[in-house]
């Protein structure tokens, strides 16, 4: 049997080899990274919350309030693209790149699999202006006016998009709507995994996962050995390693070492923390053991989004006449879920273990880890998640 190690131990192991991939540059790639920096500024006050799983969308919710700052003017839209790390860009230009990023990530040639939609729903006693409606469309949204003085048919409508958007994967989006609401901003998005190299799931079989000190479950553990690109990064003490996906986009699997609390490791995650830890990369020969698991999060973010001082589009003073009449509506709520799956698909036969000349060091990741998925090409952060315990949602 070979022992399992600790990625401190792999790091010394890497070879010189460093990844490499095709990238975009320019205002598409600066989009992306300002994307990327709003993502784990987001995801950083979302774990402060809690002590469970999380997912979030980042890519998707960028582009949902990114849309809406297009109908913001004044004080209320400087606050918003601020918020967004995007000060300095001219907002005539926005949508445009948004545009580029999105034909890049999820259409075309390399367009990744995510199923995601984004929905602004104002209420019906707001006119919206044909323009705004074109411009969501730029960010692949839609605008629909809803009568929430009926709040549960207002929230089958919503539910119904969802799953459409999503192939049925997101379901229950939003609950106990306001009579009062005047806009809801909605996201949703859905991910499988495709490994490639896939897993085989003949080769699956149940291990144990240290949840902390006191808390040991049992979960299917995946397992392949290949040759992987993997990194060390000795100042937070964590190891990353890459698992290539058949569409083109990529997992980054962060373990922390042992003695180190993953909520430690989160406080220093930013959008360049990522994109070092991208190019620090080195391919080596490893097994690899990784748990398999379902997440599937929904959050209401008007508290969260206000600590990133994202408020003035909430109060009653917001200025939202782009979006048609003399100041428009005030956001009620932004409701966001994310539905992933990381499993064997794809590898149910053939493959899970190659032949080397001599046994491969052994990554076993079964403690809590972060997981970022990511497309090579631009570097846009897709989802962003923390695994605390994989038996659960």
């Amino acid at each position: 049997m070979t022992p399992c190690v600790s990625l401190s131990m792999v790091g010394v192991l890497l070879l010189l080899s460093p990844a490499s991939c095709q990238t975009v540059t320019g205002p598409v790639q600066d989009l992306s990274n300002r994307n990327a920096d709003f993502a784990t500024r987001l995801y950083r006050a979302v774990a402060s919350r809690t002590d469970d799983n999380i997912l979030l969308s980042p890519l998707t919710l960028s582009a949902a309030m990114t849309a809406l700052s297009g109908a913001a003017a004044g004080p209320t839209a400087e606050q918003l693209l601020q918020g967004l790390s995007l000060t300095g860009l001219d907002p005539e230009t926005i949508p445009d790149l948004f545009q580029s990023l999105r034909a890049v990530v999820l259409e075309g040639d390399g367009a990744v699999n995510l199923q995601q939609g984004v929905a602004i729903f104002p209420d019906q006693s707001f006119q919206v202006s044909p323009a705004y409606l074109d411009l969501v469309q730029k960010f692949g949204g839609i605008v629909q006016s809803l009568s929430y003085i009926a709040p549960q048919d207002a929230a089958d409508t919503i539910d119904r998009w969802a799953q459409e958007q999503t192939a049925d994967r997101v379901q229950g989006l939003v609950t106990n709507l306001d009579p009062q609401t005047q806009l809801l901003l909605t996201t949703a998005t859905s991910y499988q995994t495709r490994f490639s190299p896939s897993f085989n799931s003949s080769v699956t079989q149940d291990e144990r996962f240290f949840v902390d000190r006191y808390h040991v479950v049992m979960v299917p553990m995946m397992f392949r050995a290949d040759k992987y690109f993997l990194a060390y990064d000795r100042s937070l003490k964590v190891g990353v390693l890459k698992l290539p996906m058949a569409d083109g986009a990529a997992m980054l699997v962060v373990l922390p070492d042992e003695d180190v609390d993953v909520t430690a490791v989160e406080e220093e995650v930013t959008g360049e923390k990522i994109r070092t830890w991208i190019r620090q990369l080195k391919k080596t020969k490893l097994e690899v053991q990784l748990p398999r698991f379902l997440l599937e999060r929904s959050y209401s973010l008007s508290d969260v989004l206000q600590t990133l001082d994202i408020t003035q589009v909430f109060q009653d003073t917001a200025d939202m006449s782009g979006m048609g009449g003399a100041k428009g509506p005030t956001l009620t709520q932004v409701f966001h879920k994310s539905v992933v799956s990381v499993d064997e698909s794809g590898g149910a036969s053939g493959g899970g273990v190659s032949v080397f000349s001599s046994l491969p060091p052994r990554l076993t990741i079964n403690r809590p880890f972060l997981f970022i998925v990511y497309q090579p090409a631009s570097s846009s952060v897709l989802l962003m998640g923390r695994v605390i315990d994989p038996t659960k949602k």
